[in-house]
């Protein structure tokens, strides 16, 4: 009787057993899914701490971007010219560049320009354009043609002369046509200079028979012609040239 008051209940013993197996397995089970849940909370914010750095590089990239392109460019505004912006800006080449990486937009009197024109500075990457007849006339060099020497010494002379040089390069205009510019615009006098316009103010002054101003010249200037603008020759020329290309003939002006 003593040993069955003091045997282990079977019963009870496994339940025992069974709750310490159900309390440990509970906390078994409990710990993972805690982790699993303390991870998961974790990785959103690195998620948008992520989302937010790569949105940055993006923001910060594209303003560079942006800042390049706008340095590569310029907005005109009163007073400009192409020769002091290409100046300004240090344009290899020149105007003479600056004017043809944006004859589109100038269109073509390389002396006209607009404020409020956007042009661009990247000259390297303008593309090559095709020349009018009177653009063509440009090219060339001293060394490919010999440079003309203007033989007169009279008004008369220089405009026949002239009119020899621009029947061999397709120049439209007749004696009557240049004379009567002339008379106009230096009344014959091919060191006449304007000092007081807007070119003047600009350091470009009109020179020469038909007051051309020194970006004019620089264009239209007509290889085999001296490369003076007091030249009453090649003076001439070249304002016959621009003008061939700007009104259709000197004759129209």
């Amino acid at each position: 009787m003593s040993r069955g008051r003091h045997a282990r209940n079977p019963l009870k013993s496994r339940i025992s057993r069974l709750s310490i197996a159900l309390v440990a397995g509970g906390a078994g089970i409990a710990a993972p899914l805690l982790t699993a849940g303390s991870a998961h909370a974790a990785s959103a914010p690195a998620q948008v701490q992520a989302a937010k750095h790569t949105q940055s590089v993006q923001t910060r990239a594209a303003q560079q971007a942006k800042a390049e392109q706008e340095a590569d460019s310029y907005t005109v505004v009163p007073g400009d010219t192409l020769s002091q912006i290409a100046v300004d800006h240090d344009v290899e080449g020149g105007w003479p560049t600056l004017y043809k990486a944006n004859k589109k937009t100038i269109g073509s009197d390389a002396n006209l320009i607009r404020p409020g024109q956007k042009l661009t500075l990247d000259t390297a990457s303008a593309p090559a354009e095709r020349s009018s007849a009177p653009e063509r006339a440009n090219r060339g060099s001293a060394e490919q043609s010999s440079v003309h020497k203007t033989q007169s010494t009279s008004l008369d002379g220089w405009i026949n002369e002239a009119l020899t040089i621009m029947k061999q390069h397709g120049i439209p205009g007749t004696y009557q046509g240049i004379h009567r510019n002339i008379i106009r615009e230096s009344g014959g006098d091919p060191n006449a200079i304007n000092n007081w316009d807007i070119n003047a103010q600009n350091g470009t002054p009109s020179i020469g028979l038909l007051q051309v101003i020194k970006p004019t010249f620089d264009a239209y200037h007509v290889a085999g012609t001296a490369y003076d603008q007091r030249d009453p020759v090649a003076n001439i020329v070249a304002a016959c040239n621009y003008a061939a290309d700007r009104y259709g003939s000197i004759d129209n002006v």
